[in-house]
């Protein structure tokens, strides 16, 4: 009897983990979808139930203090490290959408949908009007 509440315990236990783990929360790394490259740190969070994405670092050398200078309104001329780039997305079955996303590279802003291809992979859509007009991005979560 012992051996089977053990056994049971053992496998609530890794089933919340694996139930935990499979969420788009957390640390990502941005992936340029045109030239392969890494690009930052994402940190997507939830606040007041909607879900929002924060740089964290700059990785392109020489970039790392980059301010967005095409940016408009309160974000023109910030430094990107530690803007809000992904904002009020809301949970809509296995996919977050209905919010929006910043390219600080062009300082334009698209709607926005992110679902989790796997655990450890992030598909991350910007688009203008229709989904099927925009760009796709995998981001992969940092694992540390």
């Amino acid at each position: 009897m012992k051996k089977l509440i053990v056994s049971l315990l053992m496998v609530a236990v890794v089933g919340m983990m694996s139930v935990s783990a499979q969420t788009v929360f957390g640390k990502w790394k941005t992936i340029d979808d045109e030239t392969g490259n890494e690009k930052s740190i994402v940190e997507i969070y939830q606040k007041d139930g909607k879900v929002y994405g924060k740089v964290l670092q700059v990785l392109e050398k020489g970039k790392e203090n980059k301010v967005c200078d095409e940016c408009k309104g309160d974000k023109k001329n910030k430094p990107v490290k530690g803007m809000v780039i992904v904002e009020g997305l809301k949970k809509d079955g296995n996919e977050y959408s209905g919010g929006t996303i910043l390219d600080p590279k062009n300082g334009k802003e698209y709607k926005c949908y992110i679902t989790l291809e796997d655990n450890n992979k992030l598909k991350v859509r910007g688009f203008i009007g229709f989904a099927l007009i925009g760009r796709t991005q995998y981001w992969y979560r940092v694992t540390e």
